[in-house]
Parts: structure tokens; sequence; C-alpha cells
């Protein structure tokens, strides 16, 4: 078990592989991105690493006092890690973009983008009313939402209109098909959560283990 990193979404671009092929992916940029402190933890396999990424300045006296008890800098994001024992990462040891291999699958989680209020033709995908004569400027609404009498309410979970995006979202085994080394760059097949700028945690596949040989048939 390896620990995950924490990667700043700078976009989306393409790549072409040596058969011509071309492939959507998202870049992902791993800087200042360290670790803060390791302890162990109740299974006797396994340690707990803390991982600091996002450098500031300035923070709040509670967080300034834990990380001056920590001997680190001050990091904005924070997130903790299960490593094997035999791992030999220690405090204040740097994570780059080289600690995932060309060809591996990953996870990435974050926050998805936020949308605001939504309709239901947005939020839910509803088909909306007939665009026909008699519809009355109602053509986008969810039209009826409960029963008669009985039980006259509506139930708890209805797909109403409501605050779409900006949840917690986890897309698995995608595919890594290019590393850069001196840039730092993480490129990722296919999409991830978040808007430019989004801090995603990333980790080692837990459905798909290995390299795949695809990922070397980028140029």
């Amino acid at each position: 078990m390896r620990t995950g990193l924490i990667a700043k979404k700078i976009g989306m671009s393409n790549y072409y592989s040596n058969s011509g092929e071309n492939i959507p992916v998202t870049l992902l940029q791993v800087s200042e991105c360290k670790i803060i402190d390791r302890h162990e933890s109740s299974d006797p396999h396994t340690d707990k690493v803390l991982v600091g990424a996002c450098k500031i300045k300035k923070v709040p006296k509670s967080m300034k006092v834990y990380f001056e008890k920590k001997n680190s800098e001050f990091f904005s994001i924070l997130r903790e890690f299960s490593v094997n024992k035999d791992d030999e990462l220690k405090k204040g040891d740097s994570i780059n973009a080289n600690h995932f291999s060309e060809g591996q699958f990953i996870d990435v989680s974050g926050f998805s983008k936020g949308k605001g209020f939504s309709g239901v033709m947005k939020r839910h995908n509803f088909s909306g009313l007939r665009a026909s004569h008699g519809v009355s400027v109602s053509h986008r609404s969810q039209g009826s939402t409960g029963q008669c009498q009985d039980p006259g309410k509506v139930f708890k979970g209805k797909k109403m209109a409501g605050q779409y995006g900006d949840v917690h979202k986890t897309i698995q085994s995608l595919q890594v098909v290019k590393v850069d080394d001196k840039q730092n760059i993480i490129c990722v097949k296919g999409a991830t959560p978040g808007a430019k700028g989004t801090y995603l945690v990333v980790q080692d596949s837990l459905k798909k283990k290995g390299v795949s040989s695809q990922g070397s048939d980028v140029k």
C-alpha cells in the first residue's frame, strides 16, 4: 500500500499515441506536496502519513500552533493516507509526479463544479412538459410532486429543483498516460472532478492493479 498525493488540476489537453489515437487527458500538477508527519496506526501492517499541499504564509492561531509542533511549513490542505510499514517515506520528504508510473490506474477524488440552484431538467435530466398549445410558460417545470389526499404529502428524496454540483466525487480506474518529471505534471486519461485550480486527491486504484502497456504508447 502506497501513499496518495494531492495535485492541482490545471486543465485538460490532448495527447496523440504513436498509432495516431487522440487521447483527451486531464493535467494534474504536483507541487509543494510534502510528508508532514508519520505515526503508527492500529493496523500492525500499516502506518499513517499526513500529507500537506499548497503552501500559505498565514494561518489561524490554532493551526499555527499545530504546524509549529510538527516543525512544518504552513499548508492549506491536509490529507492522511495509509502506507506499508516497510515504506521508507519519512517526515519532510517531498512527493513528486514520478510517484506514479505511466500506464497504471489511479482513483481521483475531489469536489465537483458547483452549478448553483438548478431546475429539474438540468439537475435530474427531466424531459419537461409538452412544448405545445395549452402549456402556459411552464415547459421546464417538474409537474406534479405528490399524490392525492392519501398520503397527502411529498415523500423525502423526491427529485426536485435545488443545489446542483459542489459534492465530493471519486472517479475510479483512470489511466496515467504520461508523467512529466521536469514540470511535475501527471496526464490522466479522461475527466476528473472539479474546475481548474481545484486540488484533488490521487491514489492507486482499488479495482485495477498493475500497469497497462497502453500508457507507454503515447508520445
